[in-house]
């Protein structure tokens, strides 16, 4: 017989499923970022058609993301997008931009010129990774808020949850969130060297990729570190019982308290570094994309995870241990989690039309040539 609680973990892992894709697909964020440093014309309009094709797939993981959020777990939706609400306008304004300067970058009449819509990207490049980092930050360091689920009976102040004055600005402030953000970026930027190899067929412009792959790369491993190390000691909230109280090393002891989370956290790891390897040392090879991809997913799985099961609150209140958000306590209705189980199962054809599209998209390798010869037609 389903229960409750096997509803409550099963929606807990679709969205680590959705997050960690989502990350993944930050690559094109981490290649947006990469505009500012390039100089060659042609460069910069391989990288932009190549980015072109995909960037919609990231917009639109990043709303199903926080619409499965929503539905599955209304309570986190309505405390951390309803209280941190500048945190997330910042990240929602920086992909309004990007749907913006790639529908009217190289639109007939463009009066603003290619070179505006490029700084576009570059903000919701640096922005995005950032942001969405540091509001995940949120979820293992914690945010100022208290919730109340009384208020929603009173008429003079309806707001389930309180937020301080900041209203998530605070949390950009962070140290340990901001650890997070910058691993995420240089993650990004990684992923997006490796997809550009990947994707393009131009000699010049990949051995320029390698260098700038072993510079991200050597910037992204020191912040993974730092992060991994902030992480397995910090203080996390723990549900066991009819309270919540603050535990010593808590994620530390959820990585080791199974032997799946650490090994999707390990062998990602693994994969992420050695597709990172791969490539820097071969001229030739080009997946690196794919097993630094998979690797990336692992890792976010086991991230997530660690947050939320175990008996943990996935969503710390610094203000009050008993606001804390948890699967158990900020999770929809039976009813709706049934209802929505049955929808979720017609998410591998989703994926399977994803991977479709993108086989298709991906064909014919873009070229310096193609770009030259399609430059008045270019649709980006």
């Amino acid at each position: 017989m389903i229960t409750y609680e096997f509803l409550q973990n099963y929606w807990w892992i679709l969205i680590s499923i959705l997050g960690a894709i989502l990350v993944f697909m930050l690559f094109v964020q981490g290649g947006q970022s990469m505009l500012a440093g390039t100089s060659e014309p042609s460069h910069r309009a391989m990288m932009v058609n190549s980015l072109g094709r995909k960037w919609e797939l990231t917009f639109t993981t990043l709303v199903v993301f926080g619409g499965a959020f929503f539905a599955s777990f209304p309570l986190f939706y309505s405390t951390s997008f309803g209280g941190a609400y500048w945190l997330w306008m910042l990240i929602l304004f920086s992909f309004i931009i990007q749907a913006v300067a790639y529908k009217y970058r190289s639109k007939e009449g463009n009066i603003y010129g290619t070179k505006t819509y490029d700084v576009l990207l570059c903000i919701n490049g640096f922005a995005g990774p950032l942001l969405l980092g540091v509001a995940v930050g949120t979820m293992f360091f914690g945010a100022e808020f208290t919730v109340e689920k009384a208020n929603i009976l009173n008429p003079q102040s309806s707001a389930i949850s309180q937020w301080s004055d900041t209203h998530g600005l605070e949390a950009i402030l962070s140290l340990k969130n901001l650890s997070l953000g910058i691993t995420v970026l240089m993650l990004a930027r990684v992923l997006a060297s490796l997809y550009f190899i990947n994707n393009i067929n131009d000699e010049a412009f990949c051995k320029a990729q390698r260098k700038e792959l072993l510079f991200n790369s050597l910037l992204f491993v020191p912040f993974f570190l730092l992060f991994v190390y902030l992480l397995l000691t910090a203080n996390g909230v723990s549900t066991t019982g009819d309270r919540m109280v603050w535990v010593k090393y808590k994620y530390f002891h959820n990585l080791i308290s199974t032997w799946w989370i650490p090994a999707f956290f390990l062998i990602g790891t693994v994969l992420v570094l050695l597709g990172i390897g791969k490539t820097i040392l071969s001229d030739r090879f080009n997946k690196g994309i794919w097993i630094s991809g998979i690797g990336t997913i692992c890792v976010v799985l086991s991230l997530f995870w660690m947050a939320g099961f175990n008996d943990t609150a996935y969503y710390p209140s610094l203000l009050d241990v008993e606001s804390s958000l948890s699967i158990r306590n900020s999770s929809s209705s039976e009813f709706t989690l049934t209802a929505m189980s049955i929808v979720s199962l017609l998410i591998p054809f989703v994926l399977a039309y994803i991977i479709y599209a993108w086989r298709a998209l991906d064909r014919v390798k873009i070229t310096a040539e193609e770009i030259e010869n399609t430059a008045k037609e270019d649709k980006y």
